[in-house]
């Protein structure tokens, strides 16, 4: 299609093109076949699918269903680290860490969008997510919404420092900066290191509640006391990544008195204990205060 315009008397024609994509859904998931199948339709913007290492046949199902998905198979489960490589691929401004079982409600991701784009500084926002056909809302979402960290006036929601991925809306600059989810790091418990990176860097993360995600968790997920002995591997890891010593000690501490999930999430932390520490970065003194203020 081309238009006329006028320019110095004389006819200047522009070629107009199709807008491009400003958010991409990026999904990183393994061996969950048939919860992708259900939730792929569902997600409103261009689709990257990493998949790490399935051997349930979840690439070719994908895309013998989905062709316009872009699908990145991987040789090995990579972790987290998968959704960095989906954003690397993306090339839009904003990225929507979509999970294979869940999915933004009907145009509303269209205008967390256009939150983002209204506030500058808000390098991530978080959802309010909805569990279940019963659509119950998640227990995190209230605590979230109360955050002592208040509200701050070039933000539209309550200040965070921790965020859950499934709901997650990035700018991509800012997550660029904060050097995505990294290979220490890994599921579950992802979110915090990459939260206080972007907090340091001096980028606004916010809880929305204008605009929801819908999460029905899949069956085909760990047993819970396997998953909370990962998420206390994630925490005492990121302490020793970016807390200073006292703090992270502390962190240890916590992880001795939870009992047995955070006596398996000491042991699984162990063999990552070198790449922690070649990866240190003490947090500034205002981001480590709003740590403390959030610390149980």
């Amino acid at each position: 299609m081309t238009v006329p315009q006028s320019g110095q008397g004389r006819q200047v024609i522009t070629q107009l093109h199709p807008p491009r994509a400003a958010v991409t859904c990026v999904v990183a998931s393994r061996n969950r076949r048939a919860d992708l199948l259900a939730s792929l339709p569902r997600h409103e913007a261009p689709i990257v699918l990493v998949d790490n290492g399935s051997t349930d046949g979840t690439v070719e199902a994908v895309r013998a269903a989905h062709p316009d998905v872009t699908v990145i198979p991987l040789e090995r489960n990579a972790g987290a680290v998968a959704r960095t490589l989906g954003a690397a691929r993306a090339g839009t401004p904003f990225v929507a860490f979509t999970d294979d079982d869940s999915w933004w409600a009907p145009g509303d991701l269209a205008r967390a969008v256009e939150i983002m784009r209204a506030h500058p500084r808000l390098g991530l926002l978080s959802a309010r997510i909805l569990v279940g056909p019963e659509e119950e809302l998640d227990p995190v979402c209230t605590e979230m919404a109360a955050s002592p960290l208040g509200t701050e006036p070039d933000l539209p929601g309550p200040s965070l420092l921790g965020f859950v991925a499934c709901a997650a809306l990035v700018r991509t600059e800012a997550f660029n900066a904060a050097g995505g989810f990294d290979p220490v790091v890994r599921f579950p418990g992802e979110e915090e290191r990459l939260a206080l990176d972007l907090a340091a860097a001096g980028w606004g993360l916010a809880y929305v509640d204008r605009v929801t995600v819908h999460h029905h968790p899949s069956t085909s997920r760990e047993p819970n006391p396997v998953r909370q002995a990962g998420i206390w591997r994630s925490r005492v890891l990121t302490a020793l990544m970016r807390y200073p010593a006292g703090d992270a000690a502390r962190q240890l501490a916590r992880a001795v008195r939870a009992g047995r999930p955070g006596w398996r999430g000491l042991a699984g932390a162990l063999p990552r204990v070198p790449a922690a520490l070649r990866r240190r970065r003490v947090l500034p003194a205002s981001v480590m205060a709003g740590v403390r203020e959030l610390a149980p």
